[in-house]
């Protein structure tokens, strides 16, 4: 595995694991609320704009791993997306990377 795959993977791993943390933490002091959690993200300017700068790229990357997979029927690139929506954009992207390297 190249250098460049190992920092994919560490970084894919580092955006699940960070940021879960961080919204179990959440639930832990607030209880499980869903809509409480995007309450919370969308209370001030600052993290309302970090959320929408967020969906926006999630969707961007979705509309990117479509792209490529779909044609080359590589499905396995697929599973960046519920990376992405279900963890965070810091996973699935790294994710996607390090699972399209995997050709070079």
């Amino acid at each position: 595995m190249t250098p460049l795959r190992i920092l994919f993977l560490v970084l894919a791993v580092w955006g699940s694991l960070h940021p879960l943390a961080l919204i179990f933490q959440w639930f832990a002091e607030n209880g499980i609320s869903l809509t409480g959690l995007i309450a919370a993200w969308r209370s001030g300017w600052a993290s309302a704009a970090l959320f929408w700068d967020l969906v926006i790229s999630a969707i961007a990357l979705t509309a990117w791993i479509l792209a490529e997979c779909l044609p080359r029927r590589d499905r396995i690139g697929l599973l960046a997306i519920p990376a992405t929506f279900c963890i965070g954009v810091s996973c699935g992207l790294p994710l996607y990377l390090f699972l399209r390297s995997r050709r070079v």
